[in-house]
C-alpha cells in the first residue's frame, strides 16, 4: 500500500493493514480528542497506519428524531483539531455535492457513503477536490460494479480511489460480508473492510438499527487473513449511549486486543 497520497501516513510502514477508526459521529471536542489519543497510542505501538474516523453530520437517518450532529463547521473544525493534536490524518462522510468542498478544507479522506455512491455527481464532486475518495460499497451493489465508481473518480482527474465493503443486505434485517468479493475489488483500487457496519441489523420496527458487535473479531480476522488493505472500525468508550450506530460499535477498551490479534495474523499471512 502507498501512502504517499496522504502526508501524514507516508513515514509508516506499508507492511501492516491500515486502519479507519473512530466514533460514528462527532459528538463533542472532548469525546473525539479522547477516543483520538487512545487510538493512536495503540496504533504507534502496533505500528498501524491510522486515519481518524468520525462523521460531521449524519444525514441517513431512520427517524426524524434521530441525532444528526452538532453542527457541520463545528464538527469539522473539531476534525481538524484531532488532526492537528495527534498528526493524524481524517476521514468524513460527504452526502451533498456542497459538503465536498466544505469537508475537504478540514479533512484528509472523503467518503461516499453506500446509499449515495451510484450519484456521479457527489462522486465527481468528491474527486474534483483532490481529497483521497472513499467509496462504501452499496448493500445492493455486486463487487464488479464498484470499478465504475472507481473509473468516475480517475474520470474526474483523480487516481487516489478506495472501495470499501461494509456489507450486502442479506433479507430485510440483516447484512452479510462476501468475502470473493475482496480480491475482485482489490484490482479497481485498494479495499477495505468496514467491520462494525457489515454487522448492522437495519430496518429494526423501533427504528433503531441494530447489531451484532459480539462478531466483530470473527468478521475482522476474516478480512485479514484474505488481504484487505484496511479496516474501517467504528469505536466508543461507552457504545450504549453513543448517539449514532452505538449497537454494532466495539468498545474502546476492547479495541487494542483485537488490533494486537489482527496484526498477528497479518504477520503469519505476510509469512506464507
Amino acid at each position: 500500500m502507498d501512502f504517499q497520497d496522504i502526508p501524514k501516513l507516508k513515514h509508516l510502514s506499508a507492511n501492516n493493514f491500515f486502519l479507519l477508526c473512530g466514533p460514528c459521529a462527532i459528538e463533542g471536542e472532548d469525546m473525539a480528542l479522547h477516543i483520538a489519543e487512545k487510538v493512536v497510542n495503540i496504533t504507534t505501538k502496533l505500528e498501524i497506519p491510522y486515519i481518524f474516523k468520525g462523521s460531521f453530520k449524519k444525514a441517513n437517518r431512520s427517524r426524524i428524531d434521530s441525532f444528526t450532529g452538532i453542527g457541520d463547521e463545528k464538527a469539522l473544525k473539531i476534525l481538524k483539531k484531532v488532526s492537528e493534536t495527534f498528526d493524524v490524518p481524517t476521514v468524513t462522510d460527504i452526502h451533498e455535492i456542497s459538503d465536498a468542498q466544505l469537508a475537504a478544507q478540514y479533512v484528509d479522506v472523503l467518503q461516499i457513503p453506500a446509499f449515495l455512491v451510484r450519484q456521479t455527481d457527489l462522486v465527481v464532486a468528491a474527486a474534483q477536490t483532490g481529497k483521497v475518495v472513499n467509496l462504501k460499497k452499496g448493500q445492493f451493489m455486486s463487487p464488479e460494479a464498484m470499478k465504475h465508481a472507481v473509473q468516475k473518480v480517475k474520470d474526474a482527474g483523480n487516481n487516489n480511489a478506495w472501495i470499501t465493503d461494509r456489507g450486502t443486505m442479506f433479507g430485510y434485517q440483516d447484512m452479510i460480508v462476501d468475502f470473493r468479493g475482496i480480491p475482485t475489488m482489490r484490482e479497481y483500487a485498494p479495499t477495505v473492510l468496514d467491520v462494525t457496519h457489515s454487522l448492522q441489523q437495519p430496518n429494526q420496527s423501533a427504528g433503531v438499527t441494530g447489531g451484532r458487535p459480539e462478531m466483530i473479531e470473527t468478521i475482522a480476522r476474516a478480512g485479514v487473513v484474505n488481504n484487505v488493505d484496511g479496516l474501517f472500525i467504528e469505536t466508543h468508550f461507552d457504545p450504549s449511549n453513543a448517539k449514532s450506530d452505538g449497537a454494532n460499535m466495539l468498545h474502546l477498551d476492547n479495541l487494542e486486543h483485537l488490533l494486537t490479534n489482527l496484526v498477528s495474523i497479518r504477520r503469519a499471512v505476510n509469512a506464507l
